[in-house]
């Protein structure tokens, strides 16, 4: 950690080398970069796998691009515990009594741990991402993560939660021993599993999941009534996901190394191959950086979207099938 001074009086703390991984999933980005920073050697397939993310999928009814952050991403923590980090954290909304006592718990948490050389991220230090907090001086927060070009590197730490969207969410993350291979597969595929099929507790109302999530997606092409930069933002996320799992059942079969497992992997990762392939083709049809309003009005960009992600749909469904049998015998 370094101590920046000026004229013999300390103005700033700041984590060298602690840096957001830019990905699309921003708060995986965030964690990885800490990771990083812990020197721990995980790589982004076998994160995103592992915390049950590369498997997820949360639709809103008009492809909103609050879809990748609007559901309970508590399991990020708790599988993060697998992975050989935990988190510590404070959350409040505007709507919320404690709003500004957490506005203040968050500045102190922040100093706290990079005071004893541990890492933070939080939400909304800029666009609503997540932003690893690397350092902070008398009064605003240092981070790293998405800005727009000429955007600042620092935040206020009185106006954090001062947005439409009105949250505060401040984590530290500190390392811990990781669990074991065969743990971390078996409690990632059970979490895959349950989002997909049994979301009630990890979504909110107007969203959909797992299989029903491509459906609402789908209905929402096909009536006219999907959000153009929600649909690119989107697709963006649930395809690197998709691909991120691919990558993970092939890391997963080579780590765990059973005989009995290696064709059921082989089965789940020709299955989300398909998904990731598709996925991938709807983000081609919609990419986020180069998106133009009259993309989401183009029917025939619309339908072979659909098309896309009924075949998506089909692969998934034998996938999940796949990660049950791959589950049961763990």
């Amino acid at each position: 950690m370094a101590d920046i001074k000026e004229e013999g009086t300390i103005v700033m703390k700041k984590l060298e080398n602690l840096e957001w991984n830019p990905k699309w999933v921003s708060h995986l980005g965030c964690v990885k970069g800490c990771l990083e920073y812990f020197g721990r050697d995980v790589s982004a397939a076998w994160l995103f796998g592992a915390t049950g993310h590369a498997f997820v999928i949360n639709i809103h009814e008009v492809v909103c691009p609050s879809g990748p952050t609007a559901w309970n991403t508590e399991m990020l923590s708790s599988l993060g515990k697998n992975l050989g980090y935990e988190v510590d954290g404070v959350f409040s909304h505007r709507g919320m009594d404690n709003f500004e006592e957490i506005r203040e718990k968050a500045w102190e948490l922040v100093k706290k741990s990079i005071g004893e050389g541990n890492p933070c991220y939080g939400w909304e230090l800029s666009v609503p991402e997540y932003y690893i907090v690397n350092g902070y001086d008398d009064d605003n927060y240092h981070f790293s993560g998405p800005i727009m070009e000429g955007a600042k590197d620092t935040k206020p730490w009185k106006e954090l939660g001062e947005s439409e969207i009105g949250v505060i969410a401040m984590h530290s993350v500190n390392p811990c021993e990781p669990a074991d291979d065969a743990k971390t597969v078996k409690d990632a595929l059970a979490f895959a599993l349950e989002h997909a099929t049994s979301p009630e507790k990890w979504i909110f109302p107007k969203y959909k999941a797992g299989l029903d999530g491509f459906d609402l997606w789908m209905k929402a092409l096909e009536t006219n009534t999907a959000h153009g930069m929600g649909m690119a933002y989107n697709a963006e996320v649930w395809s690197e996901c998709r691909g991120y799992a691919v990558d993970f059942l092939k890391e997963a079969k080579e780590r765990l190394g059973n005989d009995n497992l290696a064709p059921l992997f082989d089965e789940a990762i020709s299955h989300y191959d398909v998904v990731a392939r598709h996925l991938k083709s709807v983000q081609e049809l919609f990419p986020f950086l180069e998106r133009k309003d009259e993309h989401i009005q183009d029917e025939s960009r619309r339908a072979k979207a659909i098309e896309a992600l009924k075949a998506a749909r089909a692969a998934e469904a034998a996938g999940l099938k796949s990660l049950e049998r791959i589950a049961a015998e763990l």
